[in-house]
């Protein structure tokens, strides 16, 4: 039997963070991942991919509608094998980085599926089917998620699939309908309703993404629509009937009323995603996850002695990010040092066109605290590089405690804010008041200094017109 200081069930960016921090920091460490490659969902049906078509639909559209506004004059034309082949070839090289960086820091891929028996044991069920018994003294349990179900839809990955699925379509649908208003649907429906579908989604709620700062979120819903894109709000899916063509969906008004059918050629179902906890034997050493599968964890420490827990299948946001910064902290904990995740500076994005981001708290969280606090906003449209860039659409907003100064939360709709918003976990952080932020110089012309002018307006004194 294999003797291991940790075992960690699960390679994608929990997992595979945590084994190369083992082996860095001196660790006999092995990884359990079945899938074939490393990386999970993240890099091989999730983050990546859709990045890879997010970007290759931008370009598409900007071809048609963008570049005679320039002065280019060209004609895009679509081929869609090729987008998906290089959405692959980079894939591949991500996956083959991660394997690399495992030799690097002596980290051992055991292929196969992973469970636990027991205090110390996890056993291995490689393709074959033989099974390998490796003795750990540490535990990491690193499954991730996956989507979530939905009674009367049923994901056939042929005409109804989930975010896989539709990763991978083999044709451009001329219309598609997305169930769920999150991100995984929002980012998904633009790629195709830039490629040319006709997309409309269908939220239960009566707003899109949940969670989002509300201001954002009517924001970002009218420049998608905007963009071509259709919302039905406060509506549920109860059952779904497909054919060789097309699928039919039932869909009625959650305040009550009569239900409708709505018609298309593919629909996407991304309500959401649950933990994965499926066949881990967690009853041999007592673990119960509560009725929506997530494991608890106390500073990533489960309630079974020598067993961890981090990223999407415990408590906090499913993020790949968060879940790397608990790998790196679980296992600096596990070689006794201090590790530590701050999770009230943890920041969200939505790949879009415009991108959105976000740290910290909503007004709307603010409000129910009954925090006192002041806001400072700035838009794109008074910015000068993006309006010379032709995307001065959306803004940024600062807020920050009324007695203290202290930034709360920031709040971004407009270009390249996926990567703005950074600055803002940096200052957060070190515990940055707005101030600190309006007195730091910015490079001139940048979108950055919408950063800076939305800072100032915390205290009234915007430059910039």
């Amino acid at each position: 039997m294999a003797e291991y200081d940790v075992v960690i069930i699960g390679g994608g960016p929990g997992g595979y963070n945590a084994g190369i921090r083992a082996g860095q920091l001196g660790l006999k460490v092995a990884v359990v991942e079945g899938r074939g490659v490393l990386g999970g969902t993240c890099l091989n049906v999730g983050c990546m991919p859709s990045k890879a078509l997010l970007h290759a639909s931008e370009l598409y559209e900007a071809v048609g509608k963008e570049f005679a506004t320039l002065g280019i004059e060209a004609k895009a034309k679509l081929n869609l094998s090729q987008m998906m082949a290089q959405k692959q070839e980079s894939v591949e090289a991500l996956t083959k980085g991660v394997e690399f960086l495992f030799k690097k820091n002596k980290v051992d891929w055991i292929k196969g599926w992973g469970r636990i028996d027991g205090p110390g044991k996890v056993v291995v069920k490689g393709e074959d089917g033989a099974e390998t018994t490796l003795a750990a003294k540490n535990i990491v349990i690193a499954t991730g998620s996956e989507p979530s179900p939905l009674p009367g839809v049923e994901v056939d990955q042929k005409r109804i699939v989930d975010s896989t699925g539709a990763l991978a379509l083999p044709e451009v649908p001329k219309s598609l309908i997305v169930i769920g208003a999150g991100i995984i649907g929002l980012e998904l429906g633009s790629v195709w309703r830039r490629l040319g579908a006709e997309v409309t989604v269908v939220e239960f709620l009566d707003r899109i993404t949940p969670g989002m700062d509300a201001e954002t979120a009517k924001t970002f819903q009218r420049s998608l629509t905007k963009q071509g894109m259709k919302f039905k709000l406060g509506s549920k899916v109860t059952g779904a009937k497909t054919s060789a063509k097309d699928v039919t969906l039932t869909v009625e008004p959650v305040a009550g009323g009569e239900a409708e059918t709505l018609k298309a050629d593919y629909v996407l179902l991304a309500i959401g995603r649950r933990p994965y906890t499926q066949g881990l034997g967690l009853e041999t050493v007592g673990i119960e996850p509560d009725k929506r599968g997530v494991i608890a964890g106390d500073h990533f420490k489960t309630t079974a002695p020598g067993v961890w827990v981090i990223g999407d299948v415990t408590t906090g946001p499913m993020l790949a990010h968060k879940a790397e910064d608990e790998a790196v902290a679980c296992i600096e904990i596990i070689a006794g040092k201090a590790g530590h995740v701050n999770y009230g500076v943890i920041p969200s994005v939505v790949y879009t066109a415009p991108e959105v981001a976000w740290v910290g708290k909503t007004e709307e969280e603010l409000k129910a605290e009954g925090a006192e606090y002041k806001a400072g906003k700035f838009p794109f449209t008074a910015n000068s590089r993006a309006k010379i860039n032709h995307e001065a659409e959306g803004f940024v907003k600062v807020l920050a405690d009324a007695r203290t100064d202290r930034i709360l939360g920031v709040h971004m709709i407009g270009p390249n804010v996926g990567d703005m918003i950074a600055e803002y976990c940096v200052a957060m952080e070190f515990g940055a008041a707005s101030e600190d932020v309006a007195r730091t110089c910015h490079p001139h012309p940048t979108r950055s200094e919408a950063l800076r002018q939305a800072a100032m307006g915390v205290e009234g004194w915007t430059m910039q017109a």
